[in-house]
């Protein structure tokens, strides 16, 4: 539960902000070891609302935990303890309550005696990714907290880098065709019965493609606000599915990777921040099936990550991970296989990921200039075509009439 609270500090200093507790009783202990002599404590009835409304904890955007993955980090390497640096960072959050409220919790469970891994976990206030909080855990015990929170900040920032190019690269195309499909249907709701009018008083046959162009602006024009219903339904049914009803979610992963082109483009990139996240973690000490099972935790395609969970089932065996995988009903790249393979052969499994992940994420960058190369003419012939067509379709009558 989160309390609100108003007092004053040690400092002598009026304060108000929100405390994570269990209890009235824990809030008001907390507060004393944090030296507040509260005035007013009472339970937060908005951030409840609001986490019932929103669905739980806060998700931190990839880029801002990298950039406190990597503050921390640069604290610690000065000699400063996690708790002074994590006291320091809250000042860079005052606008964020959510985020300053995350790392005041987790900064009072420290002074209460907990490790960072203890006190990442106890906290409810946001929620991180189970391999972030897995390689702290490890970290600290291998001395090494600083090292890795700079490992992971930079492959956070990677993944947000990434994530903003492939948006960037598909906003242009995106756009083309919305803008495209809006145009179509505005000339055959409203522009194409205007001049069906005309064509009525002629005693002729019309061609078949003006025949067809009025059909269909007499559909849109009649259906109009079915047709958007039916989209919208079908929108959120889909969305929902997707959600809640796995073996769909499943399919519908399963036919991404069938798709040309747009498949490889899926699978790569799935491969790519699998072996990166495994490199790192292998890196950070984690034992090597935890290292899978964490790994395909962050993938998005549930294929993929079936695949991984399977095979580290097999790895507990015995099996050698690139055998378990080679031998699955689910076929993948064979030279991620082989790279696994020789990385497991050699002892240089590690190497082996963190030079695979950049040959994918390189691979994956060429492919969508390709695609995009080839797209962008597509929508513009796409777009003039069907548009030209409207237009030669209303024109044909009148120059049959012009003719006779």
């Amino acid at each position: 539960m989160i309390f609100k609270y108003k007092g004053i500090n040690q400092e002598g200093k009026k304060v108000s902000d929100r405390v994570e507790a269990l209890s009235l009783d824990e809030a008001k202990s907390k507060l004393k070891s944090m030296g507040v002599i509260y005035q007013t404590l009472k339970e937060d009835q908005a951030s409840l609302f609001e986490n019932i409304s929103f669905g739980g904890k806060y998700k931190i955007p990839a880029k801002e935990l990298a950039s406190l993955s990597r503050e921390l980090s640069m604290y610690i390497r000065s000699g400063i303890t996690i708790v002074s640096a994590l006291k320091i960072v809250q000042t860079h959050y005052e606008k964020n309550k959510k985020m300053k409220l995350f790392l005041t919790t987790v900064s009072t469970h420290l002074d209460e005696g907990q490790n960072f891994y203890s006190a990442l976990e106890a906290q409810t206030i946001v929620e991180l990714p189970p391999f972030f909080k897995e390689s702290i855990k490890v970290s600290e015990s291998g001395g090494i907290l600083d090292e890795v929170l700079l490992e992971l900040s930079r492959f956070l920032k990677e993944q947000d880098r990434i994530q903003k190019e492939i948006k960037g690269a598909f906003a242009y195309p995106s756009f083309m065709i919305i803008i495209s499909l809006v145009m179509i249907a505005f000339m055959l709701t409203f522009v194409v019965p205007q001049i069906t009018g005309i064509f009525k008083s002629m005693d002729q046959e019309l061609p078949a493609a003006t025949q067809f162009v009025i059909a269909a602006g007499e559909f849109f024009s009649n259906n109009f606000q079915i047709l958007l219903a039916i989209i919208f339904a079908a929108v959120v049914i889909f969305v929902t599915l997707k959600k809640k009803v796995y073996a769909f979610a499943y399919g519908v992963d399963k036919l991404i990777l069938k798709l040309p082109l747009f498949g490889a483009i899926a699978l790569k990139s799935e491969l790519a921040r699998f072996s990166y996240i495994a490199s790192l973690l292998t890196r950070s000490g984690v034992t090597f099936v935890q290292t899978i099972n964490l790994s395909a935790n962050i993938l998005n395609n549930r294929v993929i990550k079936e695949l991984f969970v399977d095979a580290s089932k097999k790895v507990v065996e015995g099996k050698l991970l690139s055998k378990a995988l080679n031998e699955h009903s689910t076929k993948i790249d064979n030279a991620f296989i082989q790279s696994i393979a020789l990385g497991e052969e050699t002892s240089q499994l590690e190497n082996v990921l963190s030079n695979v992940s950049d040959l994918y994420f390189e691979e994956n960058r060429d492919k969508i200039s390709l695609l995009l190369t080839l797209l962008e003419p597509s929508l513009m012939l796409f777009v003039g075509g069907s548009i030209g067509f409207i237009v030669a379709a209303m024109l044909l009558p009148i120059f049959s009439m012009s003719i006779q």
